[in-house]
């Protein structure tokens, strides 16, 4: 095996399936990197017992090959190679990587060892890959992180029609965002959870790239695009549906800027010990935040608009509040509010005369208020 490539290529392909390597693993060859070169093409494949990634790209091959290398150590070199071109072959029981007089080589592992890369599962339609990115990143800061509570820590991917939908809770918060795709036929459903973790690497790193097919069955999701496959073994179970929880009844609506409410929310913070709450009193048009109690305290008032009560007191835990703000990218906030301890919807408008509107926004964030300050 011997082929000569540029190192950038190099280095961004190894990156790109080094992601989903273990750290650790029982199985020593769980943590090499599959490199295969022939007609002119380099395939590098990685996988764990959870997730699999193979990525294509040219390469000038001199003799074709393959060859099963540590993959984290492979990038730790990639990164320290002058810039240029390298050249790569296996020599006896070494593979040799040199460029621009530096040179590396590295043991072997043994090919027999290394397991099969999983099959793509059927492809059942695309979507942009930013737009995915943009939406996952948007849902996975409220799944959960409990390991004992597996479920809650992955995301539902729902497919219905043209729409799909992604939703992540941890039973304190709930956050689902709809974006449209293309199915590949007009009856397409499904209704997964995929770890979330798994699921925002992939998604970052489609991100920018096009248009990224999405295949699916029973055990596994994958995610194609431009040479570059990744699977992911799905999670077991069904995340609780939010058509019901996010149904509320009467509530009342406080509006805000988006960018003055976060720089408040992080100022005032300071002052909260851990999770202690940070409290909210709405009047007709102003919104004052306070928090810590005692010793310690903070506060500060901004312009808001509340319409359904003259008045209201609610608390968040900061912590939850910041990452359902932060999700968001609008000028303006929506609060829809029930009362002391009780849920609590948060939405992104465009301009509070969005806000004042009736249509179901693509994102919404549910949080449980907590009990007010004393």
């Amino acid at each position: 095996m011997e082929f000569r490539i540029e190192r950038g290529e190099l280095t961004d392909a190894v990156a790109w399936a080094a992601r989903v390597l273990p750290t650790r693993s029982p199985v020593p060859v769980l943590g090499g990197l599959l490199l295969e070169a022939a007609e002119g093409r380099l395939r590098i494949s990685g996988l764990d017992y959870e997730a699999s990634a193979r990525i294509e790209v040219p390469a000038e091959t001199a003799r074709a090959g393959k060859v099963l290398v540590m993959g984290r150590r492979l990038l730790d070199v990639c990164r320290v190679l002058p810039e240029g071109a390298v050249e790569c072959a296996v020599e006896g029981s070494r593979f040799t990587v040199t460029g621009s007089g530096a040179g590396f080589g590295l043991a072997v592992l043994p090919l027999d060892d290394y397991p099969a890369l999983p099959p793509l599962p059927e492809v059942l339609g695309a979507v942009d890959g930013q737009e995915f990115a943009d939406a996952v990143a948007d849902v996975v800061v409220a799944a959960g992180r409990d390991d004992t509570l597996p479920t809650l820590t992955g995301v539902r991917l729902g497919l219905d029609g043209e729409r799909m939908t992604l939703a992540a809770t941890d039973r304190y918060r709930f956050a689902v965002r709809r974006l449209a795709w293309k199915p590949a036929a007009a009856d397409v459903s499904a209704d997964v959870v995929v770890p979330s973790r798994r699921l925002s690497e992939i998604a970052r790193s489609f991100g920018r790239a096009g248009t990224v097919s999405l295949a699916l069955d029973s055990g596994s999701a994958g995610f194609e695009l431009d040479g570059m496959r990744t699977t992911v073994r799905l999670l077991d179970g069904r995340l609780p549906r939010h058509d019901k929880l996010f149904t509320l009844s009467d509530p009342v609506t406080a509006v805000t800027g988006r960018e003055p409410l976060v720089e408040a929310v992080k100022r005032v913070s300071v002052v909260a010990d851990g999770d202690s709450p940070l409290q909210f009193a709405f009047s007709a048009d102003s919104v004052l935040l306070q928090a810590g109690y005692e010793d310690d305290v903070a506060s500060q008032r901004l312009p808001a608009e509340l319409a359904g009560a003259h008045e209201l007191t609610v608390a968040f835990n900061p912590s939850y509040l910041m990452d359902a703000l932060s999700s968001f990218d609008t000028p303006v906030i929506r609060f829809q509010l029930m009362g002391p301890g009780q849920r609590a919807m948060v939405t992104g408008h465009a301009d509070r005369e969005e806000a004042a509107g009736t249509a179901e926004p693509s994102h919404q964030h549910l949080l449980m208020s907590v009990k007010p300050l004393m």
